[in-house]
């Protein structure tokens, strides 16, 4: 429940999340990346109607909802759901950065297919953690929890970025020097006890996803493989 004082700072978040595209300017955004934030800013503010009920409670990601009620649709939705303003921005500002990099690499159709395929199986991925930590520690809290935002992609693709740049380190906390290849279990770990309600199993599962792609022959070739035929239609339409 929102106070009154914050109500009056409502769209101040995407007041700034479009003053850093229009900074960078629209035009040097990648399509792919443009499109997902603009998309998720859309989904957020509710601009168009969708045909089910998409909000936080009918969308977010949990083992009690989807794998034993087979809610299905919610591996997807709950990605693109956030819980307010202030996670909508920092996620996609984050996607902004990356999405750049990756984009400018990869080529758009390749980037496509690979969110495409990372977002459902990052949710996925998340679903086998907590029933795995239900199952180990007897709780039933873990199955209940329930997850939403794109973190976990952008976890997944901060480990394709580090992987594409091995050479270079970040500064933590302003003070400590990581090496790009350790920067995502220093990250989650930070955030996990600095963020109130963050999702570790969901950042967790997105570290998981990116790194069974750089180290894991299938999940590359995959893409690969649905990448090349959609690159031909393209070049010839």
């Amino acid at each position: 429940m929102y106070n009154q004082n914050r109500e009056r700072r409502q769209g101040f978040a995407l007041m700034l999340l479009f003053g850093q595209m229009a900074q960078i300017g629209f035009d040097q955004i990648p399509p792919v990346t443009l499109v997902m934030i603009l998309g998720q800013v859309a989904i957020f503010l509710r601009l168009f109607k969708l045909p089910f009920r998409f909000d936080v409670e009918a969308s977010c990601i949990s083992a009690l909802h989807v794998w034993y009620r087979e809610d299905y649709l919610r591996l997807i939705l709950g990605a693109l759901q956030h819980a307010d303003e202030w996670h909508l921005y920092y996620n996609m500002v984050s996607m902004l950065w990356k999405g750049r990099k990756l984009e400018q690499k990869m080529g758009s159709v390749k980037f496509a297919v690979l969110l495409l395929i990372f977002t459902p199986l990052v949710g996925i991925t998340l679903l086998l953690l907590t029933v795995l930590s239900e199952l180990t520690t007897n709780d039933s809290m873990y199955i209940s929890q329930c997850h939403v935002g794109f973190s976990g992609v952008l976890f997944a693709l901060k480990v394709l970025v580090n992987h594409f740049e091995p050479d270079s380190s970040h500064i933590v906390m302003g003070i400590i020097p990581v090496s790009s290849k350790y920067i995502c279990w220093v990250e989650l770990v930070l955030i996990h006890f600095l963020v109130p309600n963050s999702s570790f199993l969901g950042h967790l599962a997105g570290i998981l996803v990116g790194v069974w792609y750089i180290h894991g022959p299938l999940l590359s070739s995959i893409i690969d493989a649905l990448s090349q035929p959609l690159k031909g239609i393209l070049i010839n339409s």
